[in-house]
């Protein structure tokens, strides 16, 4: 046994001397399977085309996702606003296949901007997706909204597979002046 492990299970001594079994157990089997993972990896080749980055656009690539390339894949755009969150899944070459926000899941008013009305947007947007044959999708986020993180995960739990992650939020240079602070 490795001297980490077993300072580890030295600090579960009990005042009466006596060692934790269960604990002492879940970490010695635990260092043996790393020991194992760490030796099969050593065998193991390395594909020389994976890369756990994405391929650039127009960059060919031998990865697939559900049989298509990546450039191939749906792309869900979402508009993260103050007020509301828009979500629309197109194909690979713009064409609109599914279209929700959260004014059309029912939200009205303020409740629009909250992240339980974003999740249920992404829900709603996923599970149309998937009835349309969708499963793997990139995503592009664009704005700063309240829910931008949980129509994410309303996908998700929607049963779409996300492969990439952008976030498009434009970011004025100086352009236009910006409204007047709010004061509270």
């Amino acid at each position: 046994m490795n001297g980490a492990v077993w300072g580890a299970a030295r600090g579960l001594l009990e005042a009466s001397g006596t060692l934790k079994t269960s604990w002492f157990r879940t970490l010695f089997v635990s260092g043996q399977r790393y020991q194992n993972a760490a030796s099969e990896a050593n065998v193991a080749e390395n594909d020389s085309n994976f890369s756990l980055v994405p391929p650039l656009p127009g960059e060919s690539s031998t990865l697939r996702w559900g049989g298509k390339k990546y450039d191939e894949l749906p792309i869900v755009h979402i508009k993260a606003t103050y007020n509301n969150t828009h979500v629309q899944v197109t194909s690979f070459d713009y064409k609109s296949l599914v279209r929700t926000s959260c004014g059309t899941e029912g939200f009205r008013n303020a409740k629009k901007s909250s992240s339980v009305a974003a999740q249920a947007a992404g829900l709603a947007a996923a599970t149309k997706a998937v009835d349309k044959g969708i499963s793997f999708v990139r995503v592009i986020v664009k704005g700063m909204g309240p829910g931008r993180p949980h129509v994410i995960k309303g996908l998700t739990m929607g049963g779409l597979e996300l492969v990439s992650l952008t976030d498009n939020t434009p970011i004025p240079h100086n352009g236009c002046r910006p409204r007047k602070a709010r004061r509270l």
